[in-house]
């Protein structure tokens, strides 16, 4: 096994679609929290026509950057499966490439893994000590309320929603995964029947430049996740996806 594919400590998933201006100050802030030579930070790249992937090529000159650029296929949450299976790290870290994540917390995220028997280590916008900034639109609060309620009755987890979480490689079964949409640490709080998950305080910014992709089209395909996670459920969790 050469260097390029020695296993490392951990790789911080990103996936991307038209964020080439947050990338840079994304690097910085991720590099000033954990140890280049112990890391990796892997963006999916859902082929962005901003030049997305060019500005990852860009920063691999100076940091430990690899870029995974999809065709013809598009999604966050299969894009964090697809960086899943491309990563190094033997612990994995999944944020948003917006800056609404604080990279500091992610040495926090990780060391909570460090306990034998916490599957998944959120960062939470609803716990005490979390918060989401005051700039976050009210129909977006809304939208965020709604869903966390429907989604309640399958997990305790407070901010099931959250994008920014961090798991061990060998703890997912990739093959159980079966997303429709962004939510991806629901999904795998369900088809990985994780019932100890720790919830750690963050403060949940508004993105730093370029457009939310939250979308109409995006809130049906969460109905419709939802639909699969209960069927699955209420079908004994038997087999594999559905």
């Amino acid at each position: 096994m050469n260097n390029a594919e020695a296993p490392i400590r951990c790789s911080i998933v990103v996936p991307t679609y038209n964020e080439r201006e947050n990338l840079a100050p994304l690097a910085r802030r991720v590099f000033a929290s954990v140890l280049p030579a112990d890391a990796e930070l892997l963006i999916v790249d859902d082929n962005s026509p901003d030049g997305t992937a060019d500005v990852a090529a860009a920063l691999a000159a100076e940091y430990p950057v690899r870029c995974h650029v999809r065709h013809g296929q598009r999604g966050l949450a299969t894009a964090v499966i697809a960086g899943m299976r491309a990563a190094r790290g033997t612990r994995i870290v999944v944020m948003d490439a917006d800056l609404s994540h604080p990279p500091e917390m992610i040495p926090t995220l990780l060391a909570a893994l460090d306990a034998d028997d916490v599957q998944m280590a959120i960062g939470s916008r609803f716990v005490p000590g979390g918060r989401v900034d005051l700039h976050w639109p009210l129909h977006r609060r809304l939208n965020s309320l709604l869903g966390r309620l429907l989604a309640r009755p399958l997990t305790p987890v407070r901010d099931m929603m959250s994008g920014f979480f961090a798991v061990r490689r060998a703890d997912v079964d990739l093959e159980r995964l079966a997303p429709v949409g962004y939510k991806i640490a629901l999904e795998l709080i369900v088809r990985q029947h994780w019932t100890r998950v720790v919830e750690l305080p963050i403060s949940f910014s508004d993105r730093l430049a370029g457009k939310t992709k939250l979308s109409a089209a995006e809130q049906l395909r969460y109905l419709r996740h939802l639909a699969r996670l209960y069927a699955y459920v209420l079908g004994g969790r038997r087999g594999g996806p559905r």
